[in-house]
C-alpha cells in the first residue's frame, strides 16, 4: 500500500502517539507502589480525597498503556483517542488543583495533538481498523 504524504502523516503521528503512552504504563507499572505513593504525597494538600488519588494512581498506568497499545496497532483508533482525551483532561483537572500550570500547558499540547489526530482520522492507514471483518 503507497501512502501519500498525508496518510503517512497520520500514521507517524499515531505511533508516536501511541508510543509515548505505551512507554508512560510500561515504565510505571514495575514500580507501581512507588508511583501511586508518590502520586498520593503530592495530592495530600489538595481537595481530593486519597482513596480517589490512589485509585486514580493505581489504574492509571494500565489505562495509558491499553491506549498506547491500541494507538500503536491502529486498532479502534478513535476510542482510543476519545479516551486519550478524556485522559489528558483528567490530568489537567489535577494539575489545576496543584496550580502546577506549566504542567497544564503541556497538557494543552497534548490535548492539541490528539484533537489533530481526530481531525485526521480518514487518513488512517496501517492500522488493524482497515482489516476486512467477516
Amino acid at each position: 500500500m503507497k501512502l501519500n504524504n498525508f496518510e503517512l502523516a497520520f500514521v507517524l503521528g499515531r505511533l508516536l502517539l501511541g508510543v509515548n503512552f505505551l512507554m508512560h504504563g510500561l515504565v510505571r507499572l514495575p514500580k507501581l507502589p512507588v508511583f501511586r505513593a508518590g502520586i498520593l504525597k503530592e495530592f495530600a494538600a489538595s481537595p481530593l480525597p486519597p482513596g480517589l488519588v490512589s485509585a486514580f494512581a493505581t489504574v492509571l498506568p494500565f489505562v495509558e498503556g491499553g491506549i498506547g497499545l491500541l494507538l500503536v496497532l491502529g486498532l479502534l483508533t478513535r476510542p482510543a483517542l476519545m479516551a486519550a482525551m478524556l485522559l489528558i483532561i483528567s490530568l489537567v483537572v489535577g494539575s489545576s488543583l496543584l496550580e502546577k500550570w506549566s504542567l497544564v500547558g503541556d497538557q494543552l499540547l497534548y490535548g492539541l495533538y490528539i484533537i489533530t489526530l481526530v481531525i485526521h482520522l480518514q487518513r488512517n492507514r496501517l492500522c488493524l481498523d482497515r482489516l476486512p471483518t467477516s
